[in-house]
């Protein structure tokens, strides 16, 4: 019992607290779900207004939205290095078996394999970096284009729609 009374007159930074909360809901819930009324509960003993706590929902709805929209854009970018890998080696492989066919032997085909995959590499590279300037403007473009490619097709199907009701 001393040991705890001890333990009492700690301190703790903030993210120290929620991390130590963290663990201990998730402990309670036994690794289960909690309900929004047990969420606002647990709120309310922490002295958390509904109003602050519907925000933080909020704003973590917006977070998940966020990190989901990375994830397509990363399985995007994942798709597009195999897409590129595939024509890489289709190519390659026809234009060794060319080479070797007319000369019997590796010459002018090995320049372009190499050439071809230093550029592969340094597409590859820059697919598995995820973080940085580079990677937040691919995503901003990919997003933009991602939304007028959303727009685009929900305007055609409303058009579509209109088009069969006129007609």
């Amino acid at each position: 019992m001393t040991a705890f009374k001890s333990n009492l007159s700690r301190s703790y930074h903030q993210e120290d607290v929620q991390q130590i909360l963290n663990l201990a809901i998730a402990r309670q819930s036994d690794g289960g779900e909690l309900s929004r009324e047990q969420l606002i509960e647990i709120a309310g003993e922490l002295g958390i207004s509904t109003e602050t706590l519907l925000q933080a929902e909020q704003d973590w709805l917006l977070q998940q939205q966020e990190r989901q929209k990375h994830r397509d854009f990363n399985l995007y970018r994942h798709s597009q290095l195999k897409r590129r890998f595939g024509k890489y080696l289709i190519v390659n492989l026809f234009l060794v078996c060319l080479n070797l066919l007319m000369q019997g032997q590796l010459s002018w085909s090995l320049y372009i394999l190499l050439f071809w995959g230093f550029g592969l590499g340094l597409n590859a590279w820059n697919t598995y970096q995820l973080q940085g300037e580079d990677y937040e403007r691919s995503f901003q473009r990919w997003y933009r284009k991602h939304q007028l490619t959303q727009v685009a097709q929900s305007l055609y199907s409303r058009l579509n729609t209109w088009l069969k009701a006129v007609g």
